[in-house]
């Protein structure tokens, strides 16, 4: 297995961690800047945005959108976001580490009879006898970066079915859709509004489910930064309120679907405006309810998946062995399970 070091992964974040924890971006008032993708898993936060809960907890927000995880724990270290919604990354853990961030709640997790991630082959893989994560030795898997959840996914599948495989940085999800139809990398693994659509294409296909390999993962977390966790606790506290309101909204209306059909288009509706924009809506809602996964109720969070990551990233040599659990988590605002 293709290894890197601390110092690869975390190369880019120096700039960041140098100029220490910056002035949050609100002043007298409750403006706060939100950091999300544009996946339906981060739906929560445009739920809250699009009907008010931000504004009804006095938050004036803004959403600010990028297009992978370490990039947002940048920006939260920087000062140039407050709150954000991302998985952990060997980045986001290391600059916990630095004092710089604290991860407060969960976002979306792995759930048993619950859709989740898939595990991708690229079409001429798949041809060549990649029709079964055993399949994977010897194979190209793209990630993002080294040591983000892309990477985290792919070895802990590897290891489970005794294979080694390369890991290919191609830094942002499009470009990692690319390599993958055009059969540059072989596998993958990817949130199913993505993978589904991709595998209705044949230009890939669906080999596997990450559930198979890490029941209860914690796939995404909510996480600000240290001086908002332990100085601003009122207005932290708001923004995981109003954002929960959000994710029950969700949930009540994509897993138990409390409102009908109905209720199903009108939440479509409102996603699209976020996720696959570029399409019209009678494309994306095909996409948008495949990438139906139950959130996190309250920002629930899985301690014991969070553990098994941190030393997943150590034993990589991706961050510090002497990182502990306190460093990265911030367990005093919402309920969490496991230890």
């Amino acid at each position: 297995m293709l290894k890197f070091n601390r110092r690869q992964a975390i190369g880019t974040l120096s700039a960041a961690t140098a100029v220490g924890l910056a002035a949050p971006a609100y002043a007298t008032g409750k403006k706060i800047t939100v950091g999300a993708l544009r996946f339906t898993s981060h739906s929560g936060s445009f739920i809250a945005f699009e009907r008010n809960y931000f504004a009804d907890a006095g938050l004036e927000v803004e959403l600010k959108f990028f297009q992978a995880a370490q990039p947002m724990a940048v920006a939260i270290a920087s000062g140039d976001v407050d709150y954000a919604v991302t998985a952990i990354s060997g980045g986001l853990v290391s600059l916990a580490d630095k004092g710089a961030i604290k991860v407060i709640g969960g976002a979306l997790s792995e759930e048993p009879g619950i859709d989740g991630q898939k595990i991708l082959a690229s079409d001429a893989a798949f041809q060549a006898g990649l029709t079964a994560p055993a399949g994977l030795d010897g194979k190209s898997f793209g990630m993002s970066t080294a040591g983000s959840s892309f990477h985290y996914m792919g070895s802990k599948v590897a290891a489970a079915e005794g294979v080694s495989m390369s890991f290919k940085p191609l830094q942002k999800v499009g470009a990692i859709i690319g390599a993958l139809k055009s059969g540059q990398i072989d596998a993958w693994s990817i949130v199913p509004h993505i993978a589904k659509p991709l595998a209705g294409s044949g230009a890939v296909h669906i080999i596997g489910n990450i559930a198979d390999y890490l029941p209860d993962y914690q796939v995404t977390t909510v996480f600000t930064s240290a001086r908002n966790a332990s100085e601003e606790k009122a207005l932290t506290q708001d923004y995981l309120t109003a954002y929960s309101k959000g994710v029950a909204d969700y949930n009540a209306t994509m897993i138990a679907k409390d409102g009908g059909d109905e209720g199903i288009d009108a939440m479509v509706d409102l996603i699209h405006k976020y996720v696959y924009t570029d399409r019209p809506r009678e494309k994306a809602a095909p996409s948008i309810i495949n990438g139906t996964m139950r959130l996190n109720e309250g920002a629930k969070l899985n301690v014991s998946s969070v553990a098994d990551q941190l030393a997943w990233f150590q034993s990589e040599g991706l961050v510090d062995m002497d990182i502990s659990l306190d460093t990265l988590l911030d367990t005093s605002y919402v309920e969490t399970v496991g230890s």
